[in-house]
């Protein structure tokens, strides 16, 4: 068993906070979080815990629940509830899924756990379960527009949700877990026959249960150990390692290939994939299977991993906190919006700074080959790029990284996530360098990127020197030789000189971006200089 505290203490609970504990029994592991949950759906976790006893092992070949995974299972609960005491939780729910619905001691099992623990145990029917995992998603990603589908591969178990913009209109609950058909097709070793016979077997049940008219081509997620395992394989491949695997995008060609090259390894060399965790590496195969044909059935591009599940949507039901169905854009803007309010961030500033990076996109962005992500990129990065200040002055920049890179931001990407935290990094001091090593190691288009967007925030950051909001526009005059960007007063400024004076100073990134030196115009004609020796 591991222990992951998510916080450096376990403090009061904020006003109108509940404090919960969701302990979610599954085929193959037991997974427990402890959170503050808000009146508003905010989680705000204080500890996880971990167990592997596979309770499903030798389920489909016996009927039941084996006696060593049994006790290992009742000493983990155990373990769980007690932390969940000591940590103050008013309520822990406890749940199981796939392995004790479907065993014939099931029933002793979770008799035993409330002799033990006092607590009742909830055993899901397949459609309950498939609800709580759509209710985390619904409350971690954008469904309020178009067709979705929601998926959770458990050891027992495939759960799959239809729902149109963000209300459900199928259910199934399939029995396609990943330990599952490991024991029927895969065991005891992997051999590309098993694979094609374990997903002629899925596609056949996916045919009679999973209706697929009006829903090609469907925006597809997907939770569970597969999903966050797959994700952090292609993060690995990337060079991301150190980011969480929640909103990963994963095409349905690069399933197929991660599929085909995992089931040709042994296991030795499959336990030693970088971003698959080893306990995971004997029914990944089965797994990743199952998700090849729910994508192939309804003809989907891609699957878009969630490292939220049953415990969040627990969390949620516990606390009786209906999730708000978002719309495009909406969870993204709200969930860096209160990460900013976390920090504390200087508000009329990051605003005035985000403003005046827009204006410069839109004027630059057609001759610096920048698209609408990239726009989205830099307007988030300028509301964050002060974060730091959080921690302290010193350094801010850094620290703005390291915050932004950690903290649990929705409705956006892995990559446009990092991509956020180094543009607020190179917001000032050294730009971009090959001895940076969490950036060199980044895709050379994503660097090109960041390298693009932290010049346009580093320009913008100085025309705002004094944090009063002088300047009202800037407009950029584009020529052979040089670019010129002309400065205008707010209504009500008294002078712009300082803030044209700190554009000037951070304008060397950009005109190294640009390809030609930039100057800096006042609203008297005047060009703007500074003295080179000046840093900061």
């Amino acid at each position: 068993m591991t222990a992951r505290p998510l916080t450096p203490a376990f403090g009061s609970v904020v006003i109108g906070d509940q404090r919960i504990a969701a302990i979610d029994i599954g085929s193959n592991s037991i997974r427990q979080i402890v959170a503050d949950v808000s009146p508003t759906g905010q989680i705000r976790v204080l500890d996880e815990l971990k167990a592997m006893p596979r309770l499903g092992e030798g389920l489909e070949r016996t009927g039941a629940l084996g006696q060593t995974a049994l006790d290992a299972a009742l000493a983990a609960v155990q373990r769980m509830v007690l932390l969940a005491n000591q940590l103050g939780a008013i309520r822990i729910d406890i749940v199981a899924t796939s392995a004790v619905r479907d065993a014939t001691n099931g029933l002793e099992f979770t008799t035993r756990v409330q002799a033990l623990t006092g607590v009742e145990v909830r055993i899901l029917s397949g459609e309950e379960e498939a609800l709580l995992c759509y209710r985390s998603a619904l409350a971690h990603f954008e469904l309020g527009a178009g067709r979705s589908l929601v998926m959770d591969i458990g050891g027992g178990s495939l759960e799959i949700v239809l729902a149109k913009d963000g209300l459900i209109e199928r259910v199934a609950s399939l029995p396609f877990g990943a330990v599952r058909l490991t024991e029927r097709f895969l065991s005891p070793m992997v051999r590309p026959r098993g694979v094609r016979e374990l997903r002629a077997h899925v596609r056949a049940g996916l045919k009679k249960a999973a209706p697929v008219k009006d829903w090609r081509g469907v925006h597809v997620i997907g939770s569970g150990g597969t999903f966050t395992n797959l994700a952090g394989m292609m993060l690995a491949r990337q060079g991301m390692t150190s980011r969480a695997p929640h909103g990963t995008r994963i095409t349905r060609v690069e399933l197929e290939h991660v599929l085909d090259w995992l089931q040709r390894l042994h296991p030795e060399e499959r336990a030693t994939v970088p971003g698959l965790n080893p306990a995971r590496a004997d029914i990944i195969v089965a797994g990743l299977a199952v998700a090849a044909e729910v994508l192939a059935r309804f003809d989907a591009n891609s699957v878009v991993g969630s490292g939220y599940g049953i415990r969040e949507g627990l969390l949620l039901e516990a606390a009786r906190v209906t999730p708000v169905i978002a719309d495009p854009g909406a969870a993204r803007e709200r969930s860096v919006r209160e990460f900013a309010e976390r920090c504390h961030y200087e508000e009329p500033h990051s605003r005035q700074v985000q403003r005046l990076s827009m204006q410069l996109f839109d004027a630059l962005a057609p001759r610096m080959g920048l698209g609408a992500v990239d726009r989205q990129i830099l307007s988030d990065a300028a509301l964050l790029h002060d974060v730091g200040y959080h921690i302290n002055y010193e350094n801010h920049h850094k620290h703005s990284f390291h915050l932004i890179s950690h903290a649990e931001l929705l409705g956006m990407t892995p990559a446009e996530q990092i991509a956020i935290a180094h543009v607020a990094r190179y917001h000032r001091g050294a730009e971009p360098k090959r001895k940076h090593r969490g950036f060199w190691q980044l895709d050379r288009v994503l660097r090109q990127r960041i390298v693009k967007l932290s010049a346009l925030l580093r320009f913008a950051d100085g025309l705002d020197r004094g944090h009063v909001g002088a300047v009202g526009l800037v407009k950029v005059r584009w020529s052979a030789d040089v670019v010129r960007m002309n400065v205008a007063e707010a209504e009500g400024a008294a002078s712009v000189r300082l803030e044209c004076w700190g554009a000037a100073r951070k304008s060397a990134l950009l005109a190294t971006v640009l390809g030609r030196p930039v100057e800096v115009v006042a609203p008297d004609g005047t060009v703007v200089t500074f003295d080179e020796g000046d840093s900061e």
